[in-house]
């Protein structure tokens, strides 16, 4: 039988779990007040029979059969949809839990979640974490957008569509001088970067040039190419598909 879905709800903030600020590890995590407009891409994990029935941060036991998730700083509890970047498949999960408190990792999900996105094989997989909010928009952000006026995000691929193999890109840059980019892109290739390229965004007016690596095969290869970025300088970055 399939995990039953969760069904997001407005839910009052756990008792538990959602100190302002904690330490793991000698590494402080900042709570975020707001789940509202969160949404990160980077590399999911998952945690199984080790850890079913113990209790979670919330205090509430972990079920591996659930649809449930931790993260370091969402608030407890959050809904949240999770999209495998490679392959589109997604999932709604529940986050009841904190972690996970390793390095270049934003989500732990359940076991039932991960096989759900065909993640259990590899252990990891890289993923869209977008929350499902019902938390008021702040109004600093409304005051952002307005004044800002981005185009409308695309609407997360729902786990029924068409599953397909995503070109998977790092992008360290977006500039709308040229020579940034090419500043950008050298200091890349000199530090033995050979998959870094320059794509103009012709979208927007005026261009933007985008510095890109990849794409990129797998976990391990963004895990290196991550801690190859921070050694020369570089600590912002982001996944991009095509």
């Amino acid at each position: 039988m399939p995990p039953a879905r969760p069904i997001p709800r407005e839910e009052p903030r756990s008792r538990y779990g959602n100190p302002p600020i904690y330490e793991v590890y000698g590494v402080r995590y900042h709570v975020l007040p707001t789940s509202y407009g969160y949404q990160e891409r980077g590399v999911a994990s998952w945690y199984g029979e080790k850890f079913h029935g113990r209790a979670t941060s919330s205090q509430e036991p972990y079920d591996m059969h659930a649809m449930t998730a931790a993260h370091k700083t969402l608030p407890l509890p959050t809904y949240v949809e999770v999209r495998n970047l490679r392959n589109s498949k997604s999932v709604i999960v529940r986050v009841n839990d904190r972690g996970p408190f390793v390095d270049n990792r934003i989500i732990d999900l359940s076991y039932s979640a991960a096989k759900e996105l065909d993640l259990i094989r590899d252990g990891t997989g890289l993923v869209e974490v977008t929350a499902i909010s019902f938390d008021p928009q702040p109004a600093s952000d409304r005051t952002l957008r307005a004044e800002s006026s981005p185009p409308a995000a695309p609407s997360p691929v729902n786990a029924q569509a068409e599953v397909r193999d995503a070109a998977i890109f790092v992008q360290v840059g977006a500039f709308g001088d040229p020579e940034n980019a090419r500043r950008r892109f050298s200091q890349l290739r000199d530090s033995g970067l050979a998959k870094a390229f320059v794509m103009e965004d012709t979208s927007r007016t005026p261009a933007l040039y985008r510095v890109r690596i990849g794409p990129i095969a797998d976990v391990e290869q963004y895990d290196a190419l991550v801690v190859h970025l921070r050694n020369i300088g570089i600590t912002e970055s982001h996944l991009v598909t095509e």
